[in-house]
């Protein structure tokens, strides 16, 4: 297959995922790379992303996932964490095989697909130099340097991947970087080695431009997600980020429990022309029938609220499930796909969704 065109190294990426796409944010249950990859293939045939399956163990969660990229730089798995170590072992080796044959599934099943686009996940720089010990015991967090380093590290390495993706897949690429513990990092509130303390706070603007450095070298669509009530949108929408991922059904920007600051963030992170990856569908079965008409009505009033013509959801939203399904049963993620692709039709044509009417029309 032929590699996806590059963009002109002065000016960029331009070109978007097609309106309407809809996704997932990464995780699934189970340990079959193949199926997973076939499964994800034909849901999301428009934004087709890379499975990750946690369940497989050491070297498949998220953060060994993300040290298996990392050039000229080693990890092992101690009691506490992974840590640093002076070469590659056997669990650094093993998340690189693992990733290695969730690519080989990617490619044979993107080859009956033919999908224009592929996103794939990590961990970003800042989680997981939250995330991965020192030799010292202390946080990669705690030295500027380290940080620094890994983020260097982490970028060769995704530069690489994202490449073979291309390669293989002969789609355009779209990064998602996953930083759940970025509002921890930012607010100082991450325990030290001891327990007696907490890590230093991140400066708002040290966090920024470690992101945008990164975003800036890979060449590609990149979007962030922030999990959590209170994601810190405003910072992250000066980053260069092709887009933002969010749990829509977060309470703070959901129904009458919205909270005004957090729902003004939205609106700005629309205002600036950045698309929101926008988690609308349950990660667990919840156990009764539920319809498009009734997930699309959370992102309709949304938009409602904020001021934006529904017409244009396709292109501000991507809906993908709350968050990753790697806990939820088989038949549920299936589910959980099959009603993001259909939440992704629903917003390319609002009005022919039944159940969703506008007041006043």
């Amino acid at each position: 297959m032929s590699a996806a065109p590059e963009e002109p190294e002065e000016e960029g990426p331009k070109e978007r995922w097609p309106a309407g796409a809809a996704t997932g944010v990464g995780s699934l249950p189970g340990t079959d790379p193949r199926e997973a990859a076939e499964t994800v293939a034909g849901e999301f045939p428009l934004l087709t992303h890379l499975p990750e399956l946690p369940a497989r163990g050491v070297g498949a969660d998220p953060v060994g996932r993300a040290a298996g990229l990392l050039v000229d730089l080693a990890v092992e798995v101690v009691p506490t964490a992974w840590r640093v170590t002076a070469r590659p072992g056997k669990d650094h080796r093993r998340a690189v095989d693992l990733l290695r044959s969730d690519l080989d599934a990617l490619d044979e099943a993107c080859d009956r697909t033919r999908p224009g686009w592929v996103k794939v996940q990590v961990v970003g720089p800042w989680t997981l130099a939250a995330a991965v010990e020192l030799a010292s015991g202390h946080r990669v967090l705690t030295d500027h340097g380290a940080v620094r380093e890994f983020a260097v590290s982490l970028t060769e390495g995704l530069r690489a991947h994202v490449a073979e993706v291309a390669a293989r897949t002969g789609a355009h690429v779209v990064v998602q970087l996953d930083e759940p513990r970025l509002a921890a990092v930012l607010a100082g509130s991450l325990p030290t080695a001891s327990g007696y303390g907490t890590v230093r706070a991140v400066p708002e603007p040290e966090a920024q431009d470690t992101l945008r450095d990164m975003i800036s070298a890979l060449r590609v669509p990149v979007t962030v997600r922030v999990p959590g009530d209170r994601p810190p949108l405003r910072l992250l929408r000066d980053v260069g980020a092709a887009g933002l991922a969010i749990d829509g059904t977060r309470p703070s920007i959901s129904g009458d429990t919205a909270v005004p600051a957090a729902l003004d963030a939205v609106g700005e992170v629309w205002d600036a022309g950045l698309p929101l990856f926008l988690g609308l569908v349950p990660v667990r079965d919840p156990g009764e029938p539920l319809e498009t008409a009734t997930l699309a009505r959370r992102a309709f009033d949304l938009a409602d609220r904020l001021g934006f013509d529904r017409a244009r959801l396709a292109e501000l939203a991507v809906p993908t499930p709350a968050a990753g399904l790697a806990r939820a049963t088989p038949a549920w993620a299936r589910r959980a796909m099959e009603l993001s692709r259909d939440l992704g039709k629903a917003f390319a044509d609002p009005d022919e969704l039944p159940g969703t009417e506008q007041a006043g029309r």
